[in-house]
């Protein structure tokens, strides 16, 4: 029996081998080539489907592995092979070229100095002190429940910093009126990625503004704030966070917890696990404006930067000077000056020390290595598409007939979000699926075909990231809340799937109408009608069980 599958695979292996050598031979595509006669046409890759291969490769090997950096660079490395017709030091020698050409150091710059601010704010005892604020203004469940999530809209500038933030700030404050644990970390959750992905002065949206080619018929910031009123699931999941606290709405498992928090149980189960658990100290010297003021100068020293490199630019208003402005340059000018304010701020009131301020560059770095690290191989993967010319093939392929289909969008969102929740990270996935989105509406005439497309991209990721089991964000929601990770996620799981369904269709209309306002609009009617629906079913049941 051994003896005849071993002789199969040896027959199957030399079958393949041969079939492989032959197609090589016939095309000349030796990886170890001898002379002139046996090297191989670089340019019969380039513009055509093989162009499509190092995005591709790269997706499915994150879904496979559900790893995105080793991903996305074994991609890269396959376009390198492409683009220099297989020949292995050339590749070498392309791929750190193409690296270095596609880096933008503009935003490497903002995100270091970014990560700065973020350890600078954890340091002065700002969010504790707000804590404490909250806890003497706050006088039922439902102001507790929106003070958390008016913090975590407040801290829109990386989700990383919400995470860690609100959950420790306002526990002691949830707890007190009896939010579960699950609802607490579902708040905080629904308040970080969806609010970054709208917020144009954030990492996310000078991320998105990389990721569009020069020849796109728009400017990356242009086309990151067109996307705002089409991302249809980051609006619609902070409408139902309001519609839930609000309505008093809870389903599902999340019903269930909350039920059991009424009682006493903020946990349900898992409180095991963080009974070990320390509070973190909070600084006597912190103050509410140690959070506030640097978050207000971040926001409007950005814009003023923004509106004044319009003008610069040639905008004869302002509206025209925010739309052409030079985003990258202005982010940058609005962290430095926050960090300025925040030396005047904390040092004379040895908030920080001197050497506690200089230290958080280096830990403001530590915390951004990883959305760097993705940026980097993001940037070089769209660089070897525009080397492998991968407009060019879309366009000959889909022309006219692609951008108009009206139900693009809606499977770019589905593809967007499977994709991000299976690897668990939204970065990864709009830095290889926003290249491609653009790149099949070539043209002005198909600008806000474009438009609606890459912002299904950017709310599926923002979706299958906020769903993920292993995305660093959930993992993170479910520390700061102190809630166990399961309950989490099983709780968070079906609130989602509410939004992610009335975004499929929303998406579909998108396409069909291509006005955001309608879209958005009568996607906004569909999730208050599901949810008025669900809390009527809701209590239906909870009259029979009662009755019962």
């Amino acid at each position: 029996m051994y003896l005849i599958q071993e002789i199969i695979i040896k027959d199957a292996i030399l079958i393949l081998v041969s079939q492989i050598y032959m197609w090589y031979d016939n095309r000349k595509l030796f990886l170890f080539y001898r002379g002139e006669e046996n090297t191989m046409d670089a340019s019969m890759f380039i513009g055509t489907w093989w162009s499509l291969v190092p995005p591709l490769l790269a997706i499915i090997l994150a879904l496979v592995t559900k790893e995105v950096y080793s991903s996305l660079f074994i991609g890269v490395a396959a376009g390198a092979l492409l683009y220099t017709g297989f020949r292995p030091w050339n590749a070498f020698t392309a791929l750190f070229t193409i690296m270095k050409d596609s880096m933008n150091l503009n935003i490497l710059i903002f995100d270091v100095l970014l990560g700065m601010i973020i350890v600078l704010m954890s340091k002065s005892g700002g969010s504790a002190a707000y804590g404490k604020w909250a806890g003497r203004k706050i006088k039922t469940k439902k102001s507790a429940m929106l003070a958390t999530t008016g913090l975590g809209m407040l801290i829109f500038v990386d989700d990383y910093f919400n995470c860690l933030t609100v959950g420790s700030v306002m526990r002691p404050v949830t707890d007190r009126y009896k939010v579960s644990r699950a609802k607490l970390a579902y708040i905080i959750d629904a308040t970080a990625a969806p609010v970054c992905i709208i917020a144009p002065i954030s990492s996310w949206a000078a991320a998105v503004n990389s990721y569009v080619p020069d020849d796109a018929g728009i400017t990356g910031f242009q086309l990151f704030l067109r996307t705002i009123p089409y991302n249809l699931y980051a609006i619609l999941t902070i409408a139902m966070v309001l519609f839930v606290i609000i309505g008093n709405v809870d389903f599902g498992l999340m019903k269930k917890h909350e039920d059991n928090a009424a009682k006493g149980d903020l946990f349900t189960t898992g409180e095991e696990e963080f009974e070990q658990v320390k509070e973190e100290e909070i600084s006597p010297n912190g103050k509410v404006i140690d959070l506030v003021l640097p978050v207000a100068v971040l926001i409007f020293s950005a814009i003023a930067a923004m509106i004044y490199t319009g003008f610069l630019g040639g905008a004869k208003n302002v509206v025209a000077a925010f739309a052409g402005c030079d985003a990258e340059t202005s982010l940058i000018f609005a962290t430095m000056v926050t960090v300025f304010v925040m030396l005047i701020l904390y040092l004379p009131r040895k908030v920080v020390t001197f050497k506690g301020f200089m230290d958080s560059f280096v830990d403001g770095f530590k915390l951004m290595i990883p959305a760097i690290a993705i940026l980097i191989f993001a940037w070089t993967l769209k660089g070897m598409g525009d080397a492998l010319q991968i407009g060019t093939f879309v366009e000959q392929i889909v022309g006219t007939d692609a951008t108009a289909s009206v139900f693009l969008p809606a499977i770019l969102f589905v593809v967007a979000a499977f994709l991000a929740f299976s690897t668990g990270t939204s970065w990864g996935t709009f830095a290889i699926l926003v290249p491609i989105a653009i790149a099949m509406f070539p043209g002005a005439e198909h600008l806000e075909m474009m438009i609606i497309s890459v912002s299904a991209v950017l709310a599926g990721a923002v979706c299958g990231d906020h769903v993920s089991p292993i995305s660093d964000t959930t993992v993170m929601s479910s520390a700061g809340a102190q809630s166990n990770h399961i309950n989490h996620v099983t709780t968070q799981m079906q609130y989602v799937a509410v939004v992610a369904g009335i975004c499929v269709v929303g998406y579909i209309i998108a396409g069909v109408v291509q006005i955001w306002w309608v879209a958005l609009g009568l996607s906004l009617v569909l999730l208050l009608v599901s949810l008025t629906l669900i809390k009527k079913r809701v209590a239906q049941k909870s009259r029979r069980s009662i009755e019962a």
